[in-house]
């Protein structure tokens, strides 16, 4: 199945045209999450189970995860939210 076709379908499932970007600001987070061995993918995730019968995308955007040499928690967000 193509990106295209994917993405028809799940509009059309969720009826919904909304993406979510993912920018994780580490000094953001909650408590909770300070010092916590993947941080970033964790809140990632958190948001994508709370929104994905909702939305029909997410945007993971790298100079948040290259800021925190958090490459690798950003592929498992990335294969996370497929």
């Amino acid at each position: 199945m193509s990106f295209i076709e994917k993405l028809n379908r799940i509009w059309e499932e969720h009826n919904s045209l909304v993406c979510v970007g993912l920018d994780p600001d580490v000094s953001r987070f909650p408590a909770s999450l300070c010092n916590v061995p993947d941080a970033i993918f964790k809140f990632n995730k958190e948001i994508i189970d709370s929104t994905h019968d909702l939305v029909c995308a997410y945007k993971p955007q790298i100079a948040y995860f290259s800021a925190e040499s958090a490459e690798d928690q950003l592929e498992k967000t990335i294969q996370y939210s497929k």
